[in-house]
């Protein structure tokens, strides 16, 4: 089912950001409760954008969402600037204590991404946006703050029609990793059917940042993570 087949009312609509990872997962199962769901996922020209979609589907499937878009934004890799999408830029070894943005941030990305929702929102009659955003992730991505939500929800109040009400919700914005786990559990989300790794797409390479962010909230929440790996750091021995 397309984006552009849809009719433009109907009981609590929201359009949610699945990316095919941990954290847009369980915002998924979050939001599922009390809201009929559109799912949209974005393909920027990232070096797992076919994993990246797999797990998008089967994520879809498993929630049963019928209303689906997927869109092109190739022009992020045409774009350049981040080893996500420039495959002359290498992804680093992840060092979870760096406070520096890393060159896997890929510029401005998430402004794109939320575009495309309202967009989708608009149209369909959907009052929310629910995106997997995670503060705990702002040290290196801008775009994960909680006040990049906020200036992001005055836009959309100002640059939609006078009748539209859409409201960006981030539910796990202010939640360490760990906790984001331990919710996924609780809500039943299919985390073996995420997808986490900057560059890997048969077995998550385990050395990158968001394998390491990953594999640490695991050991933390004393649970074993249900992906496949190429290695792992000490602290995953779970």
């Amino acid at each position: 089912m397309t984006g552009t087949s849809q009719t433009l009312s109907g009981p609590r609509r929201a359009v949610v950001l699945m990316s095919g990872g941990l954290d847009s997962c369980v915002t998924t199962a979050i939001a599922r409760s009390d809201h009929q769901l559109f799912g949209l996922h974005a393909n920027y020209g990232q070096r797992t954008e076919q994993r990246e979609l797999e797990a998008f589907e089967a994520q879809a499937d498993y929630f049963a969402i019928e209303g689906r878009l997927i869109v092109d934004l190739g022009y992020l890799g045409a774009i350049g600037g981040s080893s996500l999408t420039d495959s002359e830029i290498a992804i680093p070894e992840g060092d979870l204590e760096n406070r520096n943005i890393p060159n896997t941030y890929v510029p401005f990305r998430n402004a794109h991404f939320l575009s495309v929702a309202v967009s989708w929102a608009e149209v369909i009659g959907a009052a929310k946006i629910f995106i997997g955003a995670v503060a705990e992730d702002s040290s290196g991505y801008p775009d994960c703050r909680p006040e990049y939500y906020d200036a992001m929800n005055a836009l959309i109040d100002i640059g939609t029609r006078p009748a539209t009400t859409i409201e960006v919700v981030a539910p796990l914005i202010r939640m360490g990793k760990s906790d984001i786990i331990s919710k996924g559990f609780e809500l039943g989300a299919p985390l073996d059917k995420t997808w986490s790794c900057y560059g890997h797409e048969s077995a998550a390479c385990g050395t990158c940042d968001s394998c390491m962010l990953r594999l640490r909230a695991f050991h933390e929440a004393d649970m074993a993570d249900p992906i496949p790996y190429e290695a792992k750091p000490q602290f995953a021995g779970v």
